[in-house]
């Protein structure tokens, strides 16, 4: 995965109308949530407020938006026109870019994001949980898939990797091309092939 010192040096590497739309959805993004931290998190722009709030990234074809499954499924009807999986959007990088929606899924994000913070301290379930995956996934050798979201799964399937072996020969920007593979799937995938002595292709 090529490496970013911050937001600036990811957008420049890219042509002027492309620097263009993608300038206008950080834009957006800062004045939806001004209190959040830009970052680089999984090679992509990131906004940071006691969790991930949202991560976008470009591609050949189009401009992929991460705002988490929750989004995606609220904002479904307004949607319909992208391609959408569990927890990603894909904006043609030739159309114009929603900016007002993108306001609507930051603003959605910040408040669930708010929703989790007071509940965190009163709920050890979350905790539970975690540990329990850990533990499965720690059981994943270099034959098999880690537990991965079905949208990542399926994707990979459609690619014909079937196992870690597989996977290692990607780079972690070529598996976020594939339509339903999220950046939340990326650790789980890095974690599992460490364990198997294994790790991702470099960009």
């Amino acid at each position: 995965m090529q490496s970013y010192n911050n937001i600036d040096e990811y957008i420049d590497q890219f042509p002027a109308p492309t620097q263009k739309l993608l300038t206008s959805i950080r834009t957006t993004i800062q004045k939806t949530v001004p209190l959040a931290k830009e970052a680089i998190k999984y090679g992509m722009p990131t906004y940071v407020l006691g969790g991930n709030i949202i991560h976008f990234a470009c591609f050949k074809n189009h401009i992929g938006l991460y705002p988490g499954p929750g989004a995606i499924t609220t904002f479904n009807n307004e949607l319909e026109k992208y391609p959408t999986s569990k927890g990603t959007i894909q904006f043609p990088i030739d159309g114009p870019i929603p900016l007002a929606l993108i306001k609507k899924i930051v603003q959605f994000n910040v408040e669930r994001a708010e929703i989790r913070a007071k509940l965190k301290s009163g709920s050890t379930k979350k905790g539970i949980e975690t540990k329990a995956s850990s533990k499965k996934t720690s059981a994943t050798d270099a034959d098999l898939l880690p537990k991965i979201s079905a949208p990542a799964r399926r994707a990979l399937e459609a690619k014909g990797i079937k196992n870690l072996r597989q996977i290692s020969k990607y780079s972690a920007s070529e598996l976020l091309e594939l339509h339903g593979f999220g950046p939340s799937s990326i650790p789980i995938i890095e974690k599992a092939l460490k364990q198997a002595g294994l790790k991702l292709k470099s960009d």
